[in-house]
């Protein structure tokens, strides 16, 4: 088993729940996983909050700095069946969805990329963008904002897009939810240290350009298309199919993009939303 599969699939019983213990599913799901990985590698079977909760006020936000791409992490993966491509190069990602958080079962174990989790400090989990990435996580249920250095993978639950550390879902406002709405904008730093890019509010469209019963032609697709254009592509995989997406793309640049792609060759290509 390589580093990142060690890192990556004794969380996915967190990622397939929610990350509060007030939600009662999670603790069937991490026992059944646990009893599968023979006992598991954590000393808590179900996740929670500190038995005292403190006062996180003084936790500043994560700084955007310039970070060289983790050595671990940064691989394509595969948890539980599905695979996941990871975001290479990715100039613009702006989306929208459920947020979810982890707390002390993951607190002192390894992240994807090797670092050590500490749910004091301002993290979070993605499935796709590189590792490290800086991003803004907006509660829209409540306007409240964090910034965040993305050195995780997950959640691998439908629906959520990102997991956020104790601290910062202390910060959104989002501990005894479990979940909360939110918008993801990445911020991208130049080497120099300047920050180069940040995605306004909104969410973008999602192009779907084909459907494959080839799994590995629809992962290498996504690769080269993510690199050359800049955005998020990935493969959904459903029954034998596996679907080709890219996106979110900025509003600004939907209409050239699906024209782009269109010209080189992916006649089926269509908005998603």
């Amino acid at each position: 088993m390589n580093n990142l599969a060690k890192c990556v699939l004794p969380l996915a019983a967190l990622w397939l729940a929610a990350c509060s213990s007030s939600q009662p599913e999670r603790q069937d799901n991490d026992e059944a996983y646990d009893r599968e990985t023979a006992g598991g590698r954590y000393a808590l079977r179900q996740d929670k909050a500190p038995g005292v909760a403190p006062n996180l006020d003084h936790v500043k936000d994560a700084v955007p700095r310039y970070e060289p791409y983790s050595r671990q992490g940064n691989k394509d993966y595969n948890v539980w069946g599905a695979d996941y491509v990871v975001w290479r190069d990715i100039e613009n990602y702006k989306d929208k969805g459920l947020a979810s958080w982890y707390g002390t079962k993951f607190h002192g174990y390894h992240t994807s990329n090797g670092e050590v989790y500490d749910m004091y400090t301002m993290t979070a989990a993605h499935k796709h963008l590189p590792l490290p990435s800086f991003v803004r996580v907006t509660n829209t249920a409540n306007g409240k904002q964090v910034i965040v250095r993305v050195n995780d993978r997950g959640p691998f639950h439908d629906g959520r897009i990102i997991d956020v550390s104790y601290a910062a879902a202390y910060k959104l406002g989002m501990l005894d939810t479990g979940t909360a709405p939110v918008r993801v904008e990445l911020i991208r730093t130049a080497p120099s240290g300047r920050e180069t890019w940040l995605a306004q509010a909104g969410a973008g469209k999602h192009i779907q350009l084909l459907a494959t019963r080839s799994g590995d032609k629809a992962k290498e697709l996504a690769a080269r298309l993510s690199r050359e254009y800049g955005f998020p592509a990935r493969v959904e995989h459903q029954s034998e199919w596996y679907k080709l997406q890219m996106g979110p793309i900025p509003v600004s640049k939907t209409d050239d993009t699906l024209a782009r792609l269109i010209a080189e060759g992916y006649a089926q290509a269509y908005f998603l939303n």
